[in-house]
């Protein structure tokens, strides 16, 4: 005859309807179901081993769970130990010593904050009297309170909202919804350098069961340059890759928009960043004075506002160029389809939000 089990289990009528309900819900751990299972056969009278071939675990797990049931309750099969009390490592003032440590500069040869360092420095403040802390406790309060020390974003800090801001957002916004004009065309126009990678290892195509693969090693292959030319209102835009960023070649750009681009063209209006290189004189500098006039005369610059270049909408086709490939069949592509840039920042969006940045500003 099997033996009588040592701890014998006894639901009621609720107790089983709750332990069938949590196994109909599907929501819980395997172990919390595993253990709600064991409590079901072994209250239908079931040995250790025929709940275990049941259930599909080991006999002693079936004897455990029987035991922390006559101990605990139903509360058993959700801890391991359920009467356990966990003493808490800080208290309120030593986490708040822990948090201000956390949001100072790291020590000095350090870039960032981790978990271990944390640990090491806490134990060194004058303010508490703490011998030893895990790098375990230490992320669980950085987790209570949101803080990732590892983490950092870049951003453009709120600008100071002066005269000289408001009025360069504002010519740009005015200009962007000015109805299309041939004869006046409207170019967004910027720049930006891209490093060269070489691959030193062939990449390994993606197959059935696999992702495509490459050596993350490479040779460095020197920079390029990029200006970017677009027309938001046609859809049109252009690339040019140069060796190097300077004056000359932004005037040899502007010559090429003049000439090649747009030679029909009565004036053409460029937005464009306020570089140390986009210097109206510098036409002079390169090119006859006849020659640098004629070129001038048809070109009606535009500067976007400092920490304003976000206003440039030759930002957006970088993205697009970025995200994509860069050569220039993307080029091709995207003027073949008429890919248009719908910018529906306004003048009035533009004074509402000052509005809210800067009340007192701005009545």
């Amino acid at each position: 005859m099997p033996r009588t089990p040592k701890y014998v289990v006894d639901l009621s009528a609720d107790e089983r309807a709750e332990l069938q309900a949590l196994l109909a819900a599907g929501t819980h751990k395997t172990r919390v179901l595993t253990r709600a299972r064991c409590l079901l056969h072994a209250d239908d009278g079931l040995t250790d081993a025929e709940v275990s071939q049941a259930v599909g675990c080991h006999p002693g797990t079936v004897g455990r769970v029987r035991k922390r049931y006559t101990e605990d309750g139903l509360a058993a099969i959700h801890r391991r130990k359920a009467d356990r009390i966990y003493e808490r490592k800080l208290d309120g003032r030593e986490e708040a010593h822990l948090i201000r440590l956390t949001c100072n500069d790291p020590p000095k040869g350090y870039s960032r904050w981790s978990l271990h360092l944390l640990a090491d420095h806490f134990v060194t403040l004058n303010e508490i009297d703490v011998e030893s802390i895990s790098h375990e406790t230490v992320r669980q309060v950085l987790k209570k309170h949101g803080l990732h020390p590892h983490r950092s974003k870049a951003w453009v800090i709120k600008p100071e909202a002066n005269a000289a801001f408001v009025c360069r957002m504002e010519d740009v916004l005015d200009l962007y919804h000015e109805p299309y004009d041939p004869q006046r065309p409207v170019v967004c126009f910027d720049e930006s350098n891209k490093a060269l990678h070489k691959q030193v290892r062939d990449p390994l195509p993606a197959r059935p069961g696999a992702v495509a693969r490459y050596d993350y090693t490479y040779e460095r292959n020197g920079t390029r340059n990029l200006f970017m030319m677009s027309e938001p209102l046609t859809g049109w835009r252009h690339v040019e890759v140069t060796q190097r960023r300077r004056k000359q070649e932004f005037v040899q750009q502007m010559q090429a928009l003049v000439d090649e681009h747009y030679p029909d063209a009565v004036r053409i209006r460029v937005v464009l960043d306020n570089l140390d290189t986009h210097k109206a004189y510098a036409f002079y500098e390169f090119l006859p004075p006849q020659e640098a006039h004629r070129l001038l005369s048809k070109l009606e610059f535009h500067f976007t506002p400092v920490h304003g270049s976000w206003l440039n909408m030759a930002e957006i086709e970088f993205s697009a160029l970025a995200t994509e490939c860069l050569d220039r069949r993307r080029e091709r592509i995207r003027n073949e389809d008429d890919s248009v840039i719908d910018w529906q920042f306004t003048t009035d969006d533009a004074r509402i939000k000052l509005r809210q940045l800067y009340p007192t500003n701005h009545d």
